[in-house]
């Protein structure tokens, strides 16, 4: 059997899983078979002599004897059990319990895999709808011997069967499509001449959201292709159990070390805590909630810094996609003198990271920090519709540590939304895919660098910007007419003397003396001239003070402010109310804001833009903030010219033309 061959058969047997599974449900069955069925076709070989050492080093702990074991098996795991695919079909009333003895004759790092299956629920299923005979019959009938079958020709198939299985159901939900993993290895090794041509070189790639270890696999072929002698050893950890169990089987089926893969949350747990990598790669969660992960990010943020890996910021709870960005970049390894290189790393988000949160927010503050340390080296914008999930626009972002001199303090945006082709036959969402020909032209336009129509080149302060606070001073009249006294009842301090915290006969006493304050003080401005019209607050103040003299009522300052708000109204023409003797008190409600770009001064901005039209306003500087963000639409906009007016007037008088003419035809008949 050729290698379509192989897989189509692997992938026939979803045949006698009809009625009892769902299509979408197949690869619950058929990935974990495969993967039994390869290792059992591995451990072939060498079985008699692994049983036969096992007996004489059972009483051992299982790790030490699993280390004695591997070795004989020439492989990095065994199996102790007595039954092998073979076997298990020469007992089919017992079928269901041998896979299970079987199953459980693997070492940890196996029998780690199948338990993340879940494949146990699924030997019930198949036990109770009298499949589980028949599914072990056909695999038993395929080789998947070594000899037969090489680890890289195995890995294809297994990405294949992966690649079916995803493409069938709800599993496209975490499952990038291969064209844009093939773009962003492209991308993330541009240029890269040590790792495309150094014989025997051995890099590292870590994918922080690994999923089924996809992201991997393309990197890995892609340097084989360029670089046939050298080794990209790939990390990964997975939050979801099956994904996990796919990647580690992925790893273990072609011979590399199933320890790199882990299983946990990314951003509460780091699996590969204080290691760092040449390359980076992921694809992480949009718009997803990190509230599990919320009590750890906090703590390590408050507590560690920058010494951690939040140093930057917190984004809002609900889009931990900064929080995978800056966990990825704490993974780069550093710029030394025996790292020249640095570190490179590949990234796809939704739009939400290029403009999301204002000046001094979380996501502002992150953008910045990535600008400021000149970490960003490009974005692409992709096609929408080309994931199985979800028909949003995505970008492609490439950070490194050790720009090329001619990209230095420079960004690289890259509009590649037209580059796709229209599928015959929508998958999910996925309407639309990338062809190489649109791989290959979009990383010669991200490496060549020159501007075009679909290539900006910007400056790391083109994304910044000052965003200041314009405050007017407060202009108020005040007077003592009916109306405006009658505004007192609705001010908090003034109610309040009416209120008690005391319970009972205390507290009804209390309020009863509140009332009577709150009539002597009405009764005592009504007394006031109500026609006088005050434009100087300290001057009104004085009056009210003054009036007050000699009563029971106490001004303090709650109360005094109560009264002069309530019979105050703005107006331009009054005198500024002052803080003190050198401050103008700002109006709330005249305060507004301007964001002006990083690229101009702030002063100059100012006298021109602002004081011409509002003299007498000022700049708290005290609330300046400095924002960053990319409104990578609005850099690519192109103006439509509108069509004049007569020509608009010409189709009209067409259409009506055409509409008389249909209407004389129905008449006639």
């Amino acid at each position: 059997m050729n290698f379509q061959e192989k897989v189509g058969f692997i992938w026939s047997n979803a045949n006698i899983l009809r009625g009892p599974y769902r299509p979408e449900n197949y690869g619950k069955v058929i990935l974990p078979m495969a993967v039994l069925r390869r290792f059992d076709a591995v451990l072939s070989d060498t079985k008699e002599s692994v049983l036969k050492q096992y007996e004489q080093y059972k009483h051992l702990p299982e790790s030490t004897r699993d280390e004695i074991l591997n070795r004989t098996a020439k492989e990095g795991f065994n199996n102790t059990s007595q039954y092998d695919f073979n076997k298990l079909l020469s007992d089919p009333d017992n079928i269901g319990d041998n896979l299970r003895d079987y199953i459980n004759g693997f070492s940890e790092v196996a029998r780690d895999i199948i338990s993340h299956f879940d494949f146990e629920r699924e030997i019930d299923k198949l036990e109770d709808n009298n499949l589980l005979y028949l599914i072990v019959k056909k695999f038993e009938e395929i080789d998947l011997h070594p000899k037969s079958v090489s680890n890289i020709e195995m890995g294809y198939i297994f990405e294949d069967l992966i690649r079916r299985f995803n493409e069938d159901g709800e599993a496209g939900d975490h499952y990038t499509p291969r064209e844009v993993i093939h773009l962003m290895v492209h991308l993330m090794f541009n240029e890269d001449e040590q790792i495309l041509s150094t014989p025997h070189i051995t890099q590292t790639l870590y994918d922080s959201c690994a999923g089924t270890g996809g992201m991997g696999t393309v990197a890995q072929d892609y340097i084989q292709a360029y670089n046939p002698t050298a080794q990209l050893e790939f990390f990964g950890q997975e939050i979801n159990g099956e994904s996990y169990a796919i990647a580690k089987a992925d790893a273990l089926i072609k011979g590399q070390d199933a320890k790199n893969i882990a299983l946990g949350n990314t951003l509460s747990n780091d699996k590969f805590e204080n290691q760092k990598f040449d390359y980076l790669i992921t694809n992480p969660p949009y718009g997803v909630e990190w509230k599990p992960a919320e009590h750890a990010v906090k703590q390590e943020h408050e507590d560690l810094g920058f010494s951690g890996r939040f140093g930057a910021g917190l984004p809002r709870i609900g889009d931990g996609q900064l929080l995978f960005t800056q966990h990825l970049i704490s993974k780069m390894k550093p710029v030394t003198e025996d790292n020249p290189q640095g570190a490179r790393m590949a990234i796809i988000m939704n739009g939400s990271p290029l403009f999301t949160g204002d000046a001094g927010s979380g996501e502002s503050e992150i953008r910045r920090w990535l600008f400021e340390n000149d970490l960003v080296e490009g974005i692409v914008a992709l096609p929408d519709q080309l994931f199985y999930n979800t028909g949003i626009s995505t970008y492609i972002w490439i950070l490194t540590n050790n720009k090329k001199a001619h990209r230095k303090g420079k960004v690289i945006l890259v509009n590649a939304v037209d580059q796709f082709k229209r599928m015959r036959k929508s998958l999910g969402s996925k309407r639309n895919e990338i062809t190489d020909a649109q791989v290959d032209e979009i990383a010669r336009w991200y490496g060549e660098m020159k501007e075009n129509k679909h290539v900006k080149v910007f400056d790391n302060e083109d994304f910044g910007y000052s965003r200041i606070t314009v405050e007017r001073p407060l202009r108020l009249n005040f007077q003592l007419s009916e109306e405006r006294i009658q505004r007192l009842n609705e001010e908090r301090a003034f109610i309040n003397l009416a209120n008690s915290r005391k319970k009972g006969e205390a507290g009804e006493v209390e309020i009863a003396a509140g009332k009577e304050l709150q009539i002597a003080i009405l009764e005592t401005l009504k007394e006031l001239d109500g026609e006088v019209l005050y434009k100087n607050r300290e001057e009104f103040i004085e009056v009210i003070k003054e009036a007050f003299k000699g009563t029971e009522v106490q001004l303090r300052a709650p109360l005094l402010r109560a009264i002069w708000t309530a019979c105050s109204e703005r107006d331009e023409t009054a005198d500024v109310c002052m803080k003190n003797k050198k401050e103008m008190e700002p109006d709330n409600e005249q305060r507004d804001t301007e964001v002006i770009p990083l690229t101009e001064d702030i002063g100059e901005y100012f006298q021109r833009e602002v004081l011409p039209h509002v003299p007498d306003a000022w700049i708290d500087e005290t609330k300046t903030r400095i924002g960053y963000e990319i409104p990578f639409t609005r850099h690519f906009y192109e103006y439509t010219k509108l069509r004049s007016s007569e020509a608009i007037k010409q189709e009209i008088m067409e259409l009506e033309k055409q509409i008389q003419a249909q209407l004389e035809q129905v008449m006639k008949l």
